[in-house]
């Protein structure tokens, strides 16, 4: 069983940054693509970015292109995403989540993913 934790959210001012860390303390993290997805009140949940299992491939909504991170470190079961340059559109519960099959290509709809952490809130405001 794999279950995730996120930590890292807060309340900042537009165009600041944040650092997301999600745990894993399941096994086998390394072989399960891995993805943020966020929602704000009153919408659908979104999908942020994702990284694959390899670390190698990444992608990210356009919406946060050249201004978040997303990274991994397989040693010790976690995942990142940073985040510059925040703007008030980011406010969001932020959520990790796994990818249903293990060594799969990167997904993008969250029906691709079976285990999701508790969501952490991140909040852009002046």
């Amino acid at each position: 069983q794999v279950d995730l934790r996120e930590f890292g959210g807060g309340l900042v001012q537009p165009g600041a940054s944040l650092r997301l860390e999600c745990v894993s303390t399941g096994r086998p993290f390394s072989t399960y693509t891995m993805g943020w997805f966020r929602q704000a009140p009153g919408k659908e949940r979104e999908f942020v970015s994702a990284l694959d299992y390899s670390g190698t491939n990444t992608y990210y909504v356009d919406s946060v292109k050249g201004r978040f991170t997303i990274s991994r470190d397989n040693t010790k079961n976690m995942m990142y995403l940073q985040m510059n340059s925040l703007k008030s559109e980011d406010t969001a519960v932020y959520y990790c989540a796994k990818q249903t099959k293990p060594f799969d290509s990167l997904q993008l709809g969250p029906d691709q993913y079976d285990t999701w952490g508790q969501g952490t809130q991140v909040t852009v405001s002046s």
